[in-house]
């Protein structure tokens, strides 16, 4: 499995990179490509990767999408980091955007980013993908980042800081705020394949649990790991005053809801026979993780 992850990342790296050529003005590419290239797990498109192979997909054509959506995720930690935002001052142990770059640049890297990601799918996913296919991508991308997606689940966190909030809006910023982006992965990459309708809700079922999983999961480790391990400053969402799982449920409660959902979510890929070491990896993965810390 570490081979096979290695093998997609390799693929995601290197598209990325030729993505991401500098060109004038070299300074706004510099801070784009400075986050993008600065680590990660690249889980998001690997998904995009992995539900197009589970469909029948051919890589090729899901690989700009799976390439944009990573330079999505950067953009948004990019922004998160902000002193007006979350204010950290690493990133995947290493010095954020705006500590390299100044504020400035590091917002509009941000937006540099969230610009070049939809031009990245439309110019560069192959002609062999139908436009009608490719326009459903586009909704779906834009559906996922927007107000309606992750951008409402940002605004939401916000302005709940410092507040007791109620179990439906809790639910909402994380569904929002993380699972939207495990939704577009695997649905982008089902739909490229031009997966049925009964494998897109079976994906789509199983990126919710598994993005509300990731999110249990972040919330237990900025509480109880350390800044080696996270490589960002722990702790940050209870000095916030943010709503985290382990803020509302405690943390060994926290833990049973995360093992039940990453139960769930392969029991979901065995019942449908969906042959995919990597989802039920990334399923125990998690748990995996909260145990060792």
């Amino acid at each position: 499995m570490k081979k096979y992850i290695e093998t997609y990342i390799k693929i995601i790296e290197d598209k990325l990179d030729e993505y991401l050529n500098c060109s004038y003005p070299e300074k706004i590419w510099e801070a784009m490509k400075y986050s993008v290239s600065a680590g990660g797990k690249r889980l998001r498109p690997m998904l995009v990767l992995e539900a197009n192979k589970i469909c029948g997909g051919k890589m090729e054509e899901a690989l700009p999408t799976a390439c944009a959506l990573e330079m999505l995720h950067t953009y948004s930690l990019i922004h998160d980091d902000l002193p007006c935002m979350d204010n950290d001052d690493f990133r995947r142990g290493k010095p954020t955007n705006h500590k390299v770059f100044g504020e400035a640049i590091a917002v509009l890297a941000g937006d540099g980013l969230l610009s070049v990601a939809p031009e990245i799918i439309l110019t560069k996913t192959p002609k062999t993908v139908d436009k009608e296919i490719l326009f459903r991508i586009m909704e779906e991308f834009y559906d996922a980042i927007g107000p309606n997606g992750m951008l409402g689940g940002q605004v939401v966190d916000i302005i709940s800081e410092n507040k007791k909030v109620d179990i439906p809006t809790f639910q909402y910023i994380h569904t929002h705020k993380t699972g939207k982006l495990f939704e577009f992965a695997l649905r982008s990459g089902a739909i490229i394949a031009k997966a049925d309708e009964k494998m897109l809700n079976i994906l789509t079922e199983y990126a919710k649990i598994i993005g509300y999983a990731f999110q249990i999961a972040d919330d237990i480790l900025d509480e109880i790991s350390t800044f080696e391990k996270l490589g960002k400053t722990p702790h940050k969402d209870a000095n916030a005053n943010k709503n985290t799982h382990p803020g509302l449920f405690g943390i060994e409660n926290s833990k049973e809801e995360l093992l039940a959902l990453c139960t769930k979510a392969k029991n979901i890929l065995q019942f449908n026979s969906i042959d995919s070491p990597l989802l039920v990896y990334i399923a125990q993965g998690l748990v995996d993780k909260v145990k060792g810390d």
